[in-house]
């Protein structure tokens, strides 16, 4: 009979995991099934890595208390119900020691989110059923300024891991030609995201316009590139997805797990080794022996801030030759500059112009 609730170290706290035999991901052909205690001892094995992803950024857990499951539906929506969830704000009965950061979402609504400072409040959040961190861009000393350029390589139907692979290379030449360091990791599924430290002086409306020039850039430098908003646009192509950079969009951490069968990882790795990597061979199995031999691959990610102005210059230079904003996301309010958000197939040309 499985034990009720077990007792892990945190850091130099206490958690305590209730059900931690319970089936998180049942086993599949290549890998063992993994409990919750499983989940939660990963995140421990991998805390420096983590909480360097995570440290003082506000950051909203996908919990999927019940585990990853056929049948399980992830909501997407509030107020709808499901048995997996995103979780904005911070759960009443939440530990003393789980601070926050008060975000403002692009509706001007605010919340209250948990803010990891500490290995033990991870801890807390695997507990609670969290498999994958999404945290904002920004610390909680200064919510409004990123201090991080996310490019966000999504490949589309008809396209995999290779192709986004292929693209990041020439992100890495575009990146180095600005004099930018960037650091690769796999998404967990089929992407590459690719992190840039920056000086936390610019808006999110700013650090988007550089996703956006970033893209068009690598449209021009390589085939297979697409930063056409609408999917019946993108064709077989690697989506760069700039609208990532938004306020309120975030992406799956460093040493996140992800809810897909497996238990697959987004996992820092160097640019040398990206081109031959198997995402999926980077598990909860086999990340933690990995972290304990290397470390953290972007142990040096703080070690500098970067400018924008190489970026925002090639979004002033694209302005000036007719291009600019493109659709934000479907929730946001209308936006300066940003042309009608209608699918082109659903475009009347009677009351369409073109900006």
């Amino acid at each position: 009979m499985a034990s009720s609730a077990t007792e892990v170290d945190a850091g130099g706290r206490t958690v305590r995991v209730t059900n931690p035999d319970r089936v998180i991901y049942p086993a599949t052909e290549t890998t063992a099934e993994v409990t919750k205690l499983m989940v939660v001892e990963y995140y421990l094995a991998v805390a420096p890595g983590i909480m360097r992803a995570l440290d003082r950024r506000p950051t909203t857990l996908e919990r999927w208390p019940k585990g990853v499951h056929e049948g399980i539906r992830l909501s997407t929506r509030s107020g709808d119900l499901a048995d997996a969830f995103y979780q904005k704000r911070v759960p009443k009965g939440a530990p003393e020691y789980v601070e926050t950061a008060r975000i403002t979402f692009p509706s001007g609504r605010t919340a209250d989110e948990v803010c990891p400072t500490e290995p033990a409040v991870v801890a807390w959040a695997a507990q609670m059923g969290t498999l994958t961190f999404h945290p904002w861009p920004v610390r909680n000393d200064d919510v409004d300024h990123p201090d991080e350029l996310r490019i966000d390589l999504d490949p589309q139907p008809g396209t995999d891991f290779r192709d986004a692979a292929r693209v990041a290379g020439v992100a890495r030449e575009l990146l180095e030609e600005l004099g930018i360091r960037g650091f690769p990791k796999t998404s967990g599924n089929r992407g590459v995201h690719v992190y840039v430290r920056i000086r936390p002086r610019w808006s999110f409306v700013d650090v988007r316009h550089a996703a956006i020039a970033f893209g068009r850039e690598l449209e021009r430098r390589t085939p297979g590139v697409t930063t056409s908003w609408w999917k019946e646009e993108r064709g077989e192509n690697v989506f760069v997805d700039y609208n990532q950079n938004s306020r309120d969009r975030t992406i799956a951490s460093a040493y996140s797990l992800r809810p897909i069968p497996g238990a697959p990882v987004s996992t820092p790795v160097t640019w040398d080794e990206l081109p031959e990597v198997d995402p999926r061979a980077l598990n909860l199995h086999t990340v933690p022996a990995r972290f304990a031999e290397r470390g953290d691959v972007h142990e040096g990610i703080d070690d500098e801030a970067h400018s924008l102005e190489p970026l925002l210059d090639l979004w002033a230079r694209d302005e000036e030759r007719g291009l600019g904003e493109l659709p934000y996301p479907p929730d946001y309010p209308k936006m300066p500059g940003e042309p009608p958000r209608v699918q082109p197939s659903k475009k009347n040309p009677a009351n369409w112009t073109e900006t």
